[in-house]
């Protein structure tokens, strides 16, 4: 049974009033800057994959340097059964790992809300097929890079986009209460009323970067903008980005932001994007929920997305590649 959302408002003092307690699903370098920047306005509970990591956590606590510098006390486990109930749940695990780490965990938050805030399309529908909670939409272009279990480096100080998935009956009064505590806690949040023309800005931006930088083994740099010569691959960035904007306009979704805009900013940060780190360690990459989610919702729709379906092919092929025995 979900919460009932009657009532969902802002406190006298324009503090959110229903969110108290807090878990992050998974505490990478994005889920690390929430972890630690909630726990000035909420208790906040760390929800991680290994339990050393969340022993380093509970002993030494969660350092953020870069743009802001502190560092906060919060509560961590690997245990699921050591995971209170809580009003809210930000999941920022590998859109791969979406089913077991909110599967473990989902009935605590039975008459709550969790919003995704990772990568690609598709994760939403995940987490509401194994909860019944209230579910948001969550896009952020904030980054940083996480220097060990207990420090993150943050870079990349721009909002986290929020708003209803639909299909759950969320409503904008609760997206917006949780957007406030995230902008209360130091960080930036936009809640909107519809939240796809966002994800589809930043998973337009995402697929291609992540795609290019898969293949090349290049973090995002400035050859990712470039376009002065024949040979630079600002041009193969820039028709990738250009053809997931069609996909866009004949689904009807009219973007937030320009994803090329997006690619010249992020290309001044020498970022490494996560699938440039699966690669190096042959992991399982997220390009289904990325490129692959572009091509298929393209086809889908009766449109063409070659460009982004055949540097899926290609990258589903690399990772094949790792299974084989070595010669």
């Amino acid at each position: 049974m979900r919460r009932s959302v009657d009532g969902w408002s802002d406190s006298e003092d324009g503090s959110p009033h229903l969110i108290k307690r807090v878990a992050i699903i998974g505490c990478g370098a994005i889920g690390s800057l929430y972890a630690a920047h909630l726990t000035r306005v909420s208790e906040v509970h760390a929800f991680v994959r290994r339990a050393e990591h969340a022993d380093a956590l509970n002993t030494s606590g969660l350092r953020v340097s870069g743009t802001h510098s502190f560092t906060a006390s919060l509560h961590a486990t690997s245990d699921p059964a050591e995971l209170p109930e809580c009003d809210l749940g930000i999941v920022c695990c590998k859109a791969t790992d979406t089913a077991e780490a909110v599967g473990a965990v989902s009935h605590r938050f039975a008459h709550g809300a969790i919003l995704s805030a990772q990568n690609g399309l598709g994760c939403e529908e995940i987490i509401a097929d194994c909860s019944k909670s209230f579910v948001m939409r969550g896009t952020t272009f904030m980054s940083g890079t996480r220097d060990s279990d207990t420090h993150v480096q943050y870079e990349l100080d721009t909002p986290t986009w929020l708003g209803p998935f639909e299909p759950t009956g969320t409503s904008l009064a609760l997206v917006e209460e949780t957007a406030a505590l995230i902008v209360a806690s130091g960080l930036k949040a936009i809640a909107l009323p519809d939240a796809r023309p966002a994800q589809w800005s930043k998973l337009i931006f995402n697929a291609s970067v992540n795609s290019v930088s898969a293949l090349t083994e290049l973090p995002h740099c400035p050859a990712f903008a470039a376009e002065k010569e024949f040979a630079d691959l600002g041009h193969l960035l820039h028709d990738l980005i250009e053809e997931g904007k069609r996909v866009a306009t004949g689904l009807g979704i009219e973007l937030h932001d320009d994803p090329w805009e997006m690619n010249k900013i992020g290309a001044q940060t020498n970022h490494a994007p996560s699938m440039l780190h699966d690669v190096n360690h042959h992991l399982r990459t997220e390009v289904d929920f990325l490129g692959g989610a572009i091509a298929r919702e393209a086809e889908r729709g009766g449109l063409h997305a070659p460009l982004h379906a055949t540097l899926y092919r290609l990258i589903k092929g690399k990772e094949l590649s790792w299974e084989q025995p070595p010669k």
